[in-house]
């Protein structure tokens, strides 16, 4: 599930909206919604994305929210590493193939770092 999916799913079920209602009501099937929930699917576009936010009525910081989330949440990444050090190419591959193995803790440490080392750029 993509941040994304899991946010979309909690104010749905907040609000007692089964799939099937919803998608009705912002033009998707309740098989692409589901899909979209669970992370099988990419990014919304930015139209439906516009159409989640109008459904659910939310305005700002809660909007802003959903369009980062909806940035964060492509299930397939692909990272370049044309053109960096040999050493950024070998994280990224480690990071490809070791991130499902890293629990939520470890998750968090390491979304941690990534924020403290980039800041300090």
């Amino acid at each position: 599930m993509t941040p994304f999916g899991k946010k979309l799913r909690d104010m749905r079920a907040a609000r007692g909206v089964t799939q099937k209602e919803m998608a009705a009501a912002i033009g998707v099937s309740p098989a692409y919604l589901s899909a979209l929930e669970h992370g099988r699917r990419g990014q919304p576009t930015w139209a439906l994305l516009q159409r989640i936010i109008g459904y659910f009525n939310v305005i700002w910081d809660e909007a802003d929210e959903f369009a980062e989330l909806a940035g964060m949440s492509d299930p397939r990444v692909t990272i370049d590493t044309a053109g960096l050090s040999p050493a950024a190419t070998a994280l990224a591959n480690r990071l490809a193939r070791d991130i499902s193995r890293l629990d939520a803790e470890g998750l968090e440490a390491l979304d941690r770092m990534l924020d403290a080392l980039a800041r300090d750029e």
